[in-house]
């Protein structure tokens, strides 16, 4: 990334849902941290600007559903309000006393330690005057904005046929979210997850923010969120030849995160970290070369200094000593910190009686459901007001959703414009096929268990914001907490977060937590337990061979973390390897059983 994207922090904020972090870059920009926006729900953003303008002051004037590029020009102008209250707030902190009081200090007293901290601190203990006011001048140069970045999920990329008239020729819900990134007055990134969109792709070189200029600087920057080191090296060159440019890979927990989960396999984190820090000079210099090429034959400039390539990480990460260690074992560039995030209501849009809830969760209280619509597993809280009403609705014999906001509408099974799998439409229609089928019994109410287990999450993701907000009347609030959730049991805030990343203070509710590798390989196991009794009671259509290669990626990342224990501090080390060879036993056994079940 360009110089004027690196923050002073080594931790930025993800996307958490629709709502949970709509306007974080509000609440911590000004102190140096980034965060990130989903671009998803044009509807909510559109009732967050007129919540924000009108609460600083500012003129509104709504973007209906009839005007024109109505979701862009929601997204575009959303983006450009927040991006300019940011810069109030960042002028306003320049300009203030050195006192305690105020957000100046509170900027430099949240930092890591490390050179900026260093001046800081000589400047308090600084008596001359003239040395300390030389010092002061110093640090406000050195102020600057966290990054306001914006999350587009690739595969939410419905063609809705609401406002085909008056949008443009690219009307898809992805591609006109990137639309109104690329066309705000924002320098920062898009962050793609869910994997690679070609035509979303191929949209984004058609903005020329996402070019560098003649220093080799570029006002929009590309994040890819990925799973594995495969899929970065496909989807960076995908886009290098396009002349475009990745600035960051965001290396995620397939399974320890929150929303949206993906087993891939049984690639376990640490052998990905790994394989990212010994191919990293590798990777760049393979899309350097593709996107030098691409812009040679763009005839765009060529010979621009090569842009930085990041490598972060993110999921599952709850301790100081695991987030140092990932930073120096990996050389990972900044790590990410999401759901502890969600007990700070000075930083996430948590209602309060949702927070009462994350509070209290235990493991069981959070669970890998089938709630989301596009069939991917789900994180969520089981007592959640969204599934409170999802349950009442089947009990009352009417399951499923009106689809209020359609952003997950790709199912054709039974219709010729694609509809929801959570909506009633569907969820009527697809029960009444599977009761009449001539399917065993048991597979059969396993089916309809998965149908009716669909969510509108598309909405009620939103719910705990428009709730906190008083933005709506009545929400069903569906929170996407990851399984992290269940170590951290306080209300905190800002301050006693970062104090917490960086060590200075421990918001653990328990005096000895797991290590973030093991706490990971524990839902590994227990989403591949699941899946095996599945299979063994004949409900599962995955083939044997897919239980064989699960296994051999866990057998390997097992001996991997064995070797990595060495790096770790002497009473971890100990607790760790015992933990480690409790599960490798335990997979044996899993293992053993499904030999005896099929032989």
């Amino acid at each position: 990334m360009s110089d004027a994207a690196v923050t002073p922090h080594t931790f930025y904020i993800p996307v958490m849902g629709t709502g949970f972090t709509i306007d974080t870059p509000l609440k911590v920009a000004q102190f140096g941290i980034s965060s990130s926006i989903s671009l998803v729900d044009d509807v909510l953003i559109e009732k967050m600007r007129k919540h924000h303008a009108q609460s600083a002051g500012l003129p509104y004037q709504k973007i209906s559903e009839r005007d024109y590029d109505t979701r862009a020009s929601r997204i575009r102008a959303y983006l450009n309000l927040v991006n300019y209250l940011v810069d109030q707030q960042i002028e306003a902190i320049r300009n203030q006393p050195f006192r305690p009081d105020q957000d100046i200090t509170r900027y430099f007293q949240l930092l890591p330690e490390g050179p900026l901290k260093s001046t800081y601190k000589s400047m308090l203990k600084t008596r001359n005057p003239l040395k300390r006011r030389q010092l002061e001048k110093t640090l406000r140069s050195t102020i600057r904005p966290g990054r306001i970045d914006v999350n587009i999920m690739t595969k939410v990329d419905a063609i809705r046929r609401r406002n085909l008239k008056t949008d443009l020729s690219q009307p898809s819900d992805a591609l006109s979210a990137l639309r109104g990134f690329a066309l705000s007055d924002l320098q920062s990134a898009v962050i793609f997850s869910a994997g690679l969109n070609p035509r979303l792709y191929q949209y984004a070189a058609e903005f020329p923010d996402f070019f560098p200029d003649a220093n080799g600087q570029m006002k929009k920057q590309i994040i890819i969120k990925v799973s594995d080191y495969r899929s970065a090296l496909i989807q960076g060159k995908y886009l290098a030849k396009r002349g475009l440019w990745v600035s960051e890979f965001r290396i995620e927990s397939g399974l320890n995160c929150g929303g949206h989960a993906f087993a891939s396999d049984g690639h376990l984190m640490g052998p990905i970290l790994q394989e990212f820090s010994d191919q990293r000079e590798n990777l760049k210099r393979t899309m350097e070369k593709l996107w030098r090429s691409s812009l040679q034959k763009m005839k765009a400039i060529a010979d621009v200094p090569l842009p930085d390539l990041h490598i972060c990480a993110q999921g599952g990460v709850g301790t100081a000593s695991e987030h140092q260690f990932l930073l120096d074992h990996f050389n990972i560039d900044e790590i990410g910190w999401g759901t502890p995030f969600m007990l700070a209501p000075d930083v996430t849009l948590v209602d309060d009686d949702h927070l009462k809830k994350l509070k209290q969760a235990k493991p069981k209280d959070v669970s890998l459901s089938e709630a989301s619509p596009l069939g991917i597993p789900f994180w969520s809280l089981r007592d959640s007001a969204s599934e409170a009403q999802r349950m009442a609705l089947l009990q009352s014999e009417t399951p499923g959703s009106k689809c209020p906001k359609e952003y997950a509408i790709t199912n054709t099974e039974f219709t010729e414009h694609p509809i929801c799998t959570a909506s009633r439409q569907y969820q009527s229609i697809k029960v009444k096929e599977l009761k009449d089928a001539d399917i065993q019994p048991e597979k059969k109410q396993s089916m309809l268990d998965r149908v009716l287990a669909k969510a509108c999450i598309c909405h009620d993701l939103a719910g705990s914001a428009t709730t906190k907000l008083k933005l709506v009347k009545k929400a069903f609030p569906a929170i996407c907490c990851g399984p992290n959730i269940a170590f951290f049991n306080k209300t905190t805030n800002l301050k006693q977060m970062v104090d917490h990343i960086y060590g200075r203070i421990s918001l653990l509710k328990q005096a000895r937590r797991p290590n973030m590798f093991i706490n990971e390989l524990r839902i590994n196991f227990d989403w591949i337990a699941n899946e095996l009794d599945g299979y063994k009671r004949q409900i599962s259509d995955r083939p044997m061979a897919y239980f064989q290669t699960f296994k051999a990626n866990l057998t390997k990342g097992i001996e991997t973390y064995r070797q990595l224990a060495e790096d770790m501090i002497d009473e971890q080390r100990e607790a760790f390897l015992n933990e480690l060879k409790d599960l490798e036993q335990r997979l044996e056994v899993l293992f053993l059983s499904l030999q005896e079940a099929t032989s």
